[in-house]
C-alpha cells in the first residue's frame, strides 16, 4: 500500500513531498531530481536574480518543477515573476510577505499557488488571495521563520482550513526529515510534507561538502535563531523574522551584539569575513543555514534516495507501528 493524499491528486506527484525552495541551495538539479523521484522539486528563486533562475531552470531540464519567492523581496523586482511564470512551472511559493500582490497572475497562468505561513495572520491572508497549498513552517526550520512550532501550528491551521477553506491543501514543514516526521505531519492533519534540511544535504544541492560535513554531525541544541546573518549581509528582514543558522564561531561572536556588528567600520569587516568563509568553505566563519532537523542528518546522500527512503519508513510506521498501538480495553 501506498501513501495517497488530496496533495498527489493536486500536485500530480506519487508521494507527498515537495522540496523546499531553499535560496541559493535548491537548484535546478535538487529540483528535478526530487520531481523525479516522485515528489515536487522546488527551485528557490530567493531574492531574486535573473541570470541565476535562467541557468538552474536549464539545468531542471525537462522535469516538471516550481519555483519559490522571498515573497517582500520579489516586490522588489517583480519582473522575476513573469521570467519564472514563462517557463510554466507546477506551482510557485511565496512565503515572508503578503501574497495578495502575486496571486492572481500565478493562479491564471495555472500554476498551483502555494503560502507559507508562520501564523495565523498569514494563513488567512493566504485563504483570501486563493492560495491553493498552504505550507504551515514551524520555528524548527532552517533559515527564516517566526516562533510558532509545528506541533501545533500545522493541528491549529488543519482546523481552521477544514472550517473556513476546506478545498485549500495543507503541507507541514520544519523539522521533518524522516519517515517519522512525514507520518507524524499526516497525523496532525497534512496532506504532505515540505521539507529542506534534509534535502539541503543531498549530494544534488547547492551546499559546500564542508557545511554539509559540519551540520551531519551536529544535533539539534547546536542551532539558533538569530539575525546576526542577516545584519551582516547588510539585509534588512522583516523585524519578526530570524533565521535559524548552526551555532559556530560567527554567530557566537556577534549574537546578542547586533548593534555594534551593525556600525558600518564593523558590518563591512565582518562582510568580507563572511562571504570569503562562506565561498572558501569554511563552516566556523559564516552562516551554515540548517535546522533542528539537523540532529537527524547523519549522511548527504542522493535527493531520490532520502525521498525514497522518507516515504517507505512513513508507510511502514502507519502501516505497522501505529496499528500496534491500539490495544483491546
Amino acid at each position: 500500500m501506498a501513501l495517497r493524499t488530496r496533495l498527489n491528486e493536486m500536485i500530480d506527484v506519487q508521494h507527498p513531498i515537495i522540496s523546499a525552495p531553499m535560496a541559493f541551495a535548491a537548484g535546478g538539479l535538487l529540483a528535478a531530481t526530487v520531481t523525479s523521484a516522485g515528489g515536487l522539486g522546488l527551485i528557490g528563486g530567493g531574492y531574486g536574480d535573473a541570470e541565476w533562475l535562467e541557468r538552474e531552470f536549464a539545468k531542471a531540464g525537462n522535469a516538471r518543477v516550481g519555483c519559490g519567492f522571498i515573497t517582500w523581496s520579489l516586490a522588489k523586482r517583480p519582473h522575476l515573476l513573469d521570467l519564472v511564470l514563462a517557463r510554466a512551472p507546477a506551482a510557485v511559493m511565496l512565503s515572508f510577505g503578503s501574497p495578495m500582490p502575486f496571486a492572481r497572475p500565478i493562479k491564471d497562468s495555472g500554476a498551483k499557488l502555494i503560502c507559507q505561513v508562520q501564523c495565523m495572520g498569514h494563513v488567512r491572508e493566504a485563504v483570501a488571495a486563493g492560495a491553493d497549498i498552504v505550507v504551515a513552517q514551524g520555528a524548527e526550520a532552517g533559515g527564516h521563520g517566526l516562533s510558532r512550532a509545528t506541533l501545533t501550528l500545522v493541528p491549529e491551521v488543519a482546523d481552521y482550513l477544514a472550517k473556513a477553506a476546506p478545498t485549500t491543501l495543507l503541507v507541514a514543514a520544519g523539522g521533518i526529515a524522516d519517515g517519522r516526521g512525514l507520518a507524524a505531519a499526516l497525523m496532525l492533519g497534512a496532506e504532505g510534507a515540505l521539507i529542506g534540511s534534509r534535502f539541503w544535504a543531498s549530494s544534488e544541492a547547492l551546499v559546500n561538502p564542508a557545511f554539509q560535513k559540519r551540520a551531519s554531525a551536529a544535533d539539534g541544541d547546536s542551532t539558533i535563531r538569530t539575525t546576526v546573518v542577516d545584519v551582516t549581509r547588510k539585509i534588512v528582514w522583516p523585524k519578526s523574522f530570524t533565521a535559524r543558522v548552526l551555532r559556530n564561531r560567527f554567530v557566537e561572536d556577534w549574537h546578542g551584539r547586533e548593534t555594534e556588528l551593525a556600525k558600518p567600520e564593523v558590518v563591512d569587516r565582518e562582510m568580507q569575513r563572511y562571504v570569503s568563509a562562506m565561498q572558501s568553505g569554511d563552516p566556523d566563519n559564516t552562516g551554515v543555514w540548517v535546522g533542528e532537523a539537523t540532529g537527524l542528518i547523519k549522511d548527504v546522500r542522493a535527493a531520490g534516495d532520502l525521498l525514497k527512503e522518507i516515504v517507505r519508513d512513513a508507510e511502514r510506521l502507519l502501516r505497522d507501528k501505529a496499528p500496534s498501538l491500539l490495544r483491546s480495553a
